[in-house]
């Protein structure tokens, strides 16, 4: 109950004048940030970093961490619209939210996601009041093996829960590892498949591959087929704009479910928004009972990982500001932030800094709140945006994708990465192969190697550690469980076509 009081000591701290103008600034910045392709979160807290070195810490973190969750929101309006991912997280909502938008429900896509990302978002925030101290000490339990075991069984439910053929997710799952392998060792700093080449010496960007697969694939895509859309189909009307009562009723549990799984990965130091994202579509598929739905246009999939991407943004505060240790990227520029304002995160944090740390979270509850009151009633405007003529909008696309690829690391080489990948994405779907699984192994791939080369430093080469730490093995047990059910269906299958 003490916690509860503190919060709404916070949410006063938070609604005093300057703080609330800072809180609000932020989410604003964050979600304009989400909806340009390729900038990122981590792009617009660099930038703006400086400017805070001017106002109070509790007001300069309330603003940071509104432009990392703001972004959140912002980054599924385009994966939704335009099959472009504002943010990398945002890649997984392309799946079923573009083909929503094609049908006309553009506008019930982009009220489910922002629903579910309110629900997240505030799921996260009542975890981080009761539960910040325990649960980042349950963090401090995962040691590099129960990493790998973890990181595995994603890999494998990435190749085996794809939509079509099995074989084709892994083979997409295993391009993606090799895609990210190239650039420096982690262990030994060696140059990889760079093939003399220095642009490739820190590796290939998620964000070209990404903006590559959807983006420039769906523009190539609809320039082959002549980019003709049937205005009708985008006209803005109440019952267009609002999801049906069946459409919030199979998104309930999925948001639920989503915002349990994206809270979780938000405690675990390394593994970012859009980890728990795919993790949350892959475990909503599986449990589904039309499986073959999703990559149509279902809200199930859409709902649950805009859920776990929102909540894996506010839990991951939880290590940050209890133990000093950042969840990703974007965490640990908002560490440096606290320690250019001589604040010190660590166990004692809370203890010492008690209006900070209930301020910040506060500001929390206030932004997520504007940032609900901010996208509603621009959800016409952004499905107006589908009615331009195709070879108007085009041209403005592949602009946004070269500006936000560009301004990650100001290297030309990046806008002819993502256009080879844009070529080869649309070649490879027009041959069935799924570009979801190879972004995971993406994501996944260094982790997942970086992982496993720990665990046998530590154990000097022991493989048997993966199987007597209880996690690790826990993780293991599911993985081969997942591929028994990838063989065991088509199995039954087969055997059915066989006695018939």
């Amino acid at each position: 109950m003490e916690a509860f009081f503190s919060l709404l000591n916070g949410m006063a701290l938070a609604l005093a004048w300057p703080s609330v103008l800072y809180s609000i600034g932020g989410v604003t910045l964050g979600m304009m940030v989400g909806v340009l392709p390729g900038v990122g979160p981590m792009a617009a807290i660099a930038l703006i970093l400086p400017v805070t070195f001017h106002i109070a810490p509790t007001d300069a973190l309330i603003m940071l961490a509104g432009v990392y969750y703001g972004a959140q929101y912002g980054g599924s309006i385009t994966s939704i619209l335009l099959n472009l991912p504002g943010t990398a997280s945002s890649a997984v909502v392309c799946l079923d939210g573009h083909p929503m938008a094609q049908r006309g429900r553009a506008g019930a896509a982009l009220f489910i996601t922002t629903f579910g990302s309110f629900i997240g978002s505030n799921l996260a925030i009542v975890l981080l009041v009761i539960f910040a101290e325990p649960l980042a000490r349950v963090a401090l339990q995962f040691q590099p093996a129960d990493y790998f075991s973890m990181m595995l069984m994603g890999l494998i439910a990435a190749a085996t829960l794809s939509e079509g053929s099995v074989a084709k997710g892994i083979i997409m799952v295993l391009f993606g590892l090799i895609l990210g392998m190239v650039g420096a060792d982690v262990n030994t700093g060696a140059q990889r498949f760079t093939f003399g080449f220095t642009d490739l010496w820190n590796g290939i960007s998620i964000v070209a591959v990404a903006m590559g697969f959807f983006g420039v694939t769906e523009v190539i895509r609809n320039l082959v087929t002549g980019g003709e859309r049937d205005a009708s189909v985008y006209s803005v009307t109440w019952r267009t704009l609002l999801p049906t009562k069946q459409e919030m009723r199979d998104s309930t549990m999925p948001i639920a479910r989503g915002s349990l799984i994206g809270m979780a990965f938000g405690l675990l130091p390394g593994t970012g928004t859009s980890i728990s994202s795919f993790v949350a579509y892959l475990a909503e598929k599986k449990i589904s009972r039309h499986p073959e739905k999703f990559g149509h246009g279902t809200v199930e999939g859409m709902a649950s990982s805009e859920a776990a991407n929102n909540a894996t943004a506010q839990s991951a505060f939880i290590p940050t500001l209890s133990l000093g240790i950042p969840a990703d990227g974007v965490m640990a520029l908002l560490l440096a932030a606290m320690m250019i304002h001589g604040i010190q995160p660590g166990p004692r944090f809370l203890t010492e800094n008690p209006d900070v740390f209930w301020g910040l979270i506060g500001s929390f509850v206030i932004g997520n709140l504007f940032l609900v009151i901010l996208n509603l009633p621009l959800i016409g405007i952004w499905v107006k945006f589908l009615s331009v003529p195709y070879r108007f909008l085009a041209p403005v696309v592949i602009l946004l994708i070269a500006i936000g690829v560009y301004s990650i690391q100001s290297s030309t080489s990046d806008i002819f990465f993502v256009i080879g990948f844009g070529i080869a994405g649309y070649v490879l779907s027009r041959l069935g192969f799924q570009a979801a699984p190879l972004l995971l192994g993406l994501v996944l791939g260094p982790m997942v190697e970086e992982n496993l080369r720990r665990a046998l430093l530590i154990t000097r080469g022991d493989y048997m550690v993966f199987l007597e730490r209880p996690i690790s093995l826990s993780f293991l047990i599911l993985t081969a469980l997942l591929i028994l059910s990838s063989v065991w269906t088509p199995w039954k299958r087969f055997k059915k076509k066989a006695e018939a």
